[in-house]
């Protein structure tokens, strides 16, 4: 066999091997819909018993989503079957009990199925926010474990631990973006409760289920501000990733290029996640009638710390 031929031969061969195995393209659902929780209005009224903050639908619908509402007081039933519709789950930021408000049932019952299916290889991505990151907490542990902190309306850099070698959710950002989310007041805090490293650290429920990302301070007290599941897709920010690029209200808000790019990484992230999922619903007629597009944001910005609100009965 000649040099030539032999050489023809080899690219042969390992073209045939490249186009079965590394040029195949991996299925993704490209139609991803998440669902985000609501919870109780502070002021009810007849149509506004409950609400999302219109932030984190636009938060999501930038990176490729769609956004079904999940509505608090429905049965065990209902959020099973919805469950198997949507294709992952945000527990938003707010102020309601983590222990005994709807919020806080309807987000056991998607944890506690997101759980089950993640461990029958059904993915099935869950994200926390604020809020959202003190009822994982809880719902991992099984324990109150939040401990009050100065960090009501105020901008921090993140301070990244060693585990973010090996995070999930960062892995895409680009080095200039890690550079200003390390050394610039980019994410925004509205909690007045954290977990700190203290509570983590001594609770081997939290420690063996999450990889600690990030950290901050109040000054007095280091709490986790950014973890990830070591085995499931669940992820959890102290932060609003949201904020920055959709709520205007409060001057302490970074909306710099920089602050801008957090949310969009961030959310593009949380959706490329979503569309590991191939959950759907039955009919496109159920699909269109559960969409937010069903229902219209008012705006609220002059007399709340969000632009605009979407308001359920």
């Amino acid at each position: 066999m000649t040099y030539i031929h032999f050489f023809c031969v080899l690219t042969v061969f390992v073209n045939a091997v490249f186009s079965a195995n590394f040029g195949t393209k991996i299925k993704t659902n490209e139609r991803p819909i998440i669902g985000v929780l609501t919870q109780e209005f502070y002021d009810p009224q007849p149509g506004r018993n409950s609400f999302i903050a219109a932030s984190y639908v636009k938060f999501l619908e930038s990176a490729g989503a769609r956004v079904v509402p999940v509505m608090i007081n429905k049965s065990e039933e209902e959020y099973t079957q919805l469950f198997k519709s949507i294709n992952g789950v945000l527990f938003p930021g707010g102020g309601v009990s983590i222990e005994s408000s709807s919020y806080s049932r309807a987000a056991a019952a998607f944890y506690r199925l997101a759980l089950e299916a993640n461990s029958k290889g059904d993915y099935f991505p869950v994200w926390g926010t604020c809020l959202g990151f003190e009822q994982l907490t809880l719902l991992t542990s099984g324990q109150l474990l939040l401990s009050h902190t100065n960090t009501r309306n105020v901008t921090l850099p993140l301070n990244f631990t060693d585990e973010i070698r090996d995070s999930r959710l960062f892995k895409d950002f680009p080095d200039d973006l890690m550079k200003s989310l390390r050394s610039e007041s980019l994410t925004e805090n509205s909690h007045q409760w954290s977990l700190t490293t203290e509570n983590f650290t001594k609770t081997e429920t939290l420690k063996k289920f999450y990889r600690v990302l990030s950290t901050n301070t109040d000054g007095q007290n280091e709490f986790v501000s950014t973890m990830e599941a070591y085995d499931f897709p669940i992820y959890a920010t102290q932060w609003h990733p949201e904020k920055n690029a959709f709520e205007w209200t409060r001057p302490h808000i970074a909306h710099t290029p920089s602050a801008v790019k957090t949310t969009f990484y961030t959310a593009q992230f949380f959706v490329n996640e979503a569309r590991k999922s191939f959950h759907s619903f039955g009919s496109t007629e159920e699909e269109q009638k559960a969409l937010i597009y069903n229902y219209n944001p008012i705006y609220t910005g002059t007399k709340s710390p969000f632009e605009q609100i979407y308001f359920f009965d």
